[in-house]
């Protein structure tokens, strides 16, 4: 993959023109806008040179990520490009494949069709779509239900009877072909006795919910959810007018030579229910908003408010206590909150799509190449989603950052790897990169001096000094700690 030549950060190569003209000043954080606030500001820049190394370091050619609160969609951008061969940048409209997060809404879907009166949780398979000819290797135990399928414990095996993640072709099979490989597939489990997450499972719940409701798949998903919640941008399979352009181009694992070679354009054909939509974050914003809105309102938009609540309730959890699941969806602890969504992998994207209920917050982010989406969502929700809940507990908490201190900003190098150095309240951190957690990775400094700054011990004691040094000019140029030297570099 051929990396388009640009600066060694974006982060300080775009913020050393911007922060001229969005330096906050005290009436920032009473502002409507909470992007506006020198906390969200600050947070942002921490993510932004975070995300920034991470993308460098593992070739990750785009990233598109968006906040939710409540029912807005608060931030959201892209970074890097879409198509780097033609260097087209990557925007909060570029579209990714998506999908595992594809089951989300087979899943509403099929829950629709649950209160509706035409299918009930505990009914069997069979009972529904009557060419169903898996056999059952375990025939004392409970058949495969509708609910088991939604929550992953049905027993059934994780995929069709075909290699589709197998490349260069992936060859995804038609939904006749799943259907002609039943006969030969057989359970893996006992029902209800493990955790198992399967493909064919989500499949065969698409096809559920075409029996059901007498419609197509597709015509059913957009008529029932998508055209109701504008999400335009959204297909239940990879739109082919788009590939080039809106559609990104992704990329594959990072292979041993440190590079990413080109994914094949695919479709996923039978396994869509399961796999196959594409979305943009701006898109899947609109799906968290809904949620929070009905959560909030009540009522029967798309879904009966207590079927959303069902929905996100855990309904199973595997003997070893590591796998939660709702109906459609996954449910984990972060913090001491709950959180419910997805993610999705396929061939050359990787996503995911998260919600904390509580706190009426939602991250999603989405990647064209197989990194992991979910510790970028991670950082996103510790840094600007943090300062988010921070400003709307407290609007008028923000420091504004001294303007004077912007000059000691920037990437400095030295032999041992690279430090960012950044504005933080009213002084100054350092970071050292690439680091797993950056708000982890945080030392604070403060000024004692001209241009000297010391850390700041977790006990509050001051320890060692940062000594900055000016070129001719005056501007900084590096500086020292420990004795040792770090040259500015962006």
């Amino acid at each position: 993959m051929k990396r388009p030549a640009r600066p060694r950060s974006r982060t300080f190569a775009l913020y050393s023109l911007l922060l001229l003209f969005l330096v906050p000043n005290a009436s920032c954080a009473q502002s409507a806008d909470p992007t506006e606030d020198p906390r969200f500001q600050q947070a942002l820049d921490l993510f932004e040179v975070w995300l920034d190394a991470r993308m460098d370091y593992e070739k990750i050619p785009a990233v598109s990520v968006g906040l939710v609160h409540d029912q807005d969609l608060v931030w959201a951008k892209g970074y890097g490009h879409a198509h780097p061969e033609s260097d087209v940048e990557a925007t909060p409209s570029t579209m990714y494949s998506i999908c595992s997060i594809s089951k989300l809404f087979t899943s509403i879907g099929v829950m629709q069709q649950r209160d509706a009166g035409k299918l009930r949780l505990d009914d069997p398979v069979s009972k529904i779509l009557p060419w169903y000819d898996l056999e059952q290797a375990y025939p004392g135990g409970p058949p495969v239900r509708v609910e088991g399928i939604l929550t992953h414990s049905s027993g059934l095996p994780r995929e069709s009877a075909h290699p589709y993640w197998t490349g260069p072709e992936f060859p995804f099979p038609t939904r006749e072909e799943i259907i002609d490989g039943l006969a030969s597939q057989e359970t893996l489990y006992p029902g209800e006795r493990y955790f198992q997450y399967s493909n064919l499972g989500m499949a065969l719940a698409g096809q559920i919910v075409e029996q059901a409701s007498g419609m197509t798949y597709d015509d059913y998903i957009r008529a029932e959810i998508l055209d109701p919640l504008e999400m335009s941008d959204t297909y239940t399979d990879i739109p082919e007018q788009h590939k080039g352009g809106r559609y990104a181009t992704g990329y594959g694992r990072l292979n041993r030579d440190g590079m990413r070679a080109e994914a094949p354009f695919f479709q996923a054909h039978g396994i869509a229910p399961a796999a196959g939509f594409s979305s943009t974050v701006e898109d899947l914003a609109r799906l968290a908003s809904w949620q929070f809105r009905l959560l909030e309102n009540g009522g029967t938009e798309i879904l009966d408010v207590n079927t959303l609540r069902e929905m996100h309730r855990v309904h199973w959890v595997d003997p070893d206590f590591d796998s939660m699941w709702g109906l459609g969806f996954s449910v984990a602890e972060r913090d001491g909150e709950r959180t419910v969504g997805h993610g999705g992998s396929c061939p050359g994207f990787r996503t995911t799509f998260q919600l904390v209920p509580a706190k009426k917050l939602a991250g999603i982010a989405m990647m064209n190449a197989q990194a992991n989406p979910s510790d970028v969502w991670a950082r996103m929700m510790s840094t600007v989603g943090a300062a988010l809940e921070s400003i709307q507990s407290d609007p008028g908490g923000g420091t504004a950052r001294p303007a004077s201190l912007m000059e000691y900003e920037g990437l400095y190098e030295s032999n041992w790897g690279e430090t960012a150095i950044l504005r933080w309240d009213d002084s100054l951190i350092s970071v050292g990169l690439p680091t797993g957690n950056p708000v982890d990775a945080m030392t604070k400094l403060r000024r004692t001096g001209d241009d000297i700054f010391q850390r700041v011990r977790d006990d509050g004691e001051l320890g060692e000094a940062y000594i900055f040094q000016r070129d001719e000019s005056g501007a900084i140029e590096s500086y020292t700690v420990h004795g040792n030297f770090s040259r500015k570099v962006g």
